[in-house]
């Protein structure tokens, strides 16, 4: 089969692979429809997988074989595949920490540690656990979206704790921050601040719930915040976006008391600067939570269910739209460009 793999420190390319065959509780399907990631781009650049490593971690696909323990699926089903796959198998997801069921972040095992979807075909493990079928009334498109987009994005307002009323900081207009702009709406936020300056972003952080508005490119974010909240500082801030720098900002714009949630995905190695004293903000008395956003079957269907009733509606992200296998490539070449009008891409197989 074709696919589109990591080849070596930062570049990434086509190869051919044989078509794995399902075994035990695992499936093959065709994917369908697959979304390129920032993550994968990241990965690439950073030279953290093996070569030859099949990528992609967003998308769905049909049912083309099942293993002989396979229960709840069957071939010519489709269905949608959430980034993180772990075994649940293990203790530390028997203890609640399935992303990283043998290790730090092993439950996203698609496209790192497992070949991915940007192929003609995949293999997901277990499928029963983790995979969804699509509701009524759901598309495509939407459910790709939903999968890690609004699973980090609302995760991040979850690591947050965010309560009814709270003034809550958002950092980054990309596809997460959006995200985590509506998953804070959900949770009964009364004012959100976003921090961001590309205007496709900034468009629609108005649209999924943001209050107001602060481009880092006009002056200190710390300093914004102190002055927007009249030197109180935010309850909690969502770390979505930014540099190594952006967590300790977090901590900054938040009260004492106050919780950062960090779905950040950090690719430079060293020291996570926390400022204790700017602006008066101090490090005492904060939380700082977060990780990798939850997998599996369930949380799949809870975040269908949030788009199937209304509650929230993903498909504004996407912004380019190709069609055919060939143009995962370009792509993901536009996911590494970052154009201004540029939010989300996906790709028709």
């Amino acid at each position: 089969m074709k696919a589109f793999a990591y080849l070596s420190h930062g570049q990434a390319g086509w190869i051919e692979k044989d078509i794995p065959q399902p075994k035990g509780y695992d499936a093959l399907i065709r994917p369908l429809l697959v979304a390129p990631c920032t993550s994968d781009v990241h990965n690439v650049a950073i030279d953290c997988l093996q070569p030859n490593r099949i990528l992609g971690h967003e998308g769905l696909g049909e049912i083309v074989a099942v293993g002989e323990l396979v229960r709840d699926f069957q071939v010519g089903e489709i269905v949608v595949v959430p980034p993180v796959t772990p075994d649940w198998r293990t203790v530390p997801s028997q203890l609640g920490a399935h992303q990283h069921c043998v290790g730090l972040i092993t439950g996203q095992k698609l496209s790192n540690s497992e070949d991915g979807l940007m192929a003609e075909y995949a293999l997901i493990r277990d499928i029963d656990a983790n995979a969804a079928r699509i509701p009524q009334g759901v598309t495509w498109e939407g459910a790709v979206m939903a999968a890690d987009m609004l699973n980090t994005g609302l995760y991040g307002a979850e690591l947050a704790q965010v309560q009814p009323g709270d003034t809550v900081v958002v950092m980054g207009v990309g596809p997460v921050g959006l995200m985590a702009i509506a998953g804070a709406r959900l949770r009964g936020a009364g004012r959100i601040i976003a921090i961001g300056s590309r205007p496709a972003g900034v468009e629609l952080a108005k649209f999924y719930g943001a209050t107001d508005l602060v481009n880092y490119k006009e002056g200190n974010v710390e300093r914004q915040i102190h002055t927007l909240t009249h030197k109180q500082g935010a309850d909690c801030c969502i770390c979505a976006g930014g540099g190594t720098e952006a967590l300790g900002q977090a901590v900054a714009m938040v009260r004492w008391g106050g919780t950062v949630g960090n779905v950040n995905y950090f690719t430079t190695y060293g020291d996570l600067p926390i400022n204790n004293v700017r602006y008066g903000f101090g490090m005492g008395n904060k939380t700082i939570r977060g990780g990798e956003c939850p997998g599996g079957r369930a949380r799949m269907e809870k975040l269908l269910a949030l788009l199937q009733y209304g509650r929230v509606d993903p498909v504004p992200l996407i912004t380019h739209r190709f069609r055919g296998l060939g143009q995962v490539e370009e792509a993901f070449r536009l996911m590494a460009r970052k154009p201004p009008e540029l939010v989300k891409t996906v790709v028709a197989l």
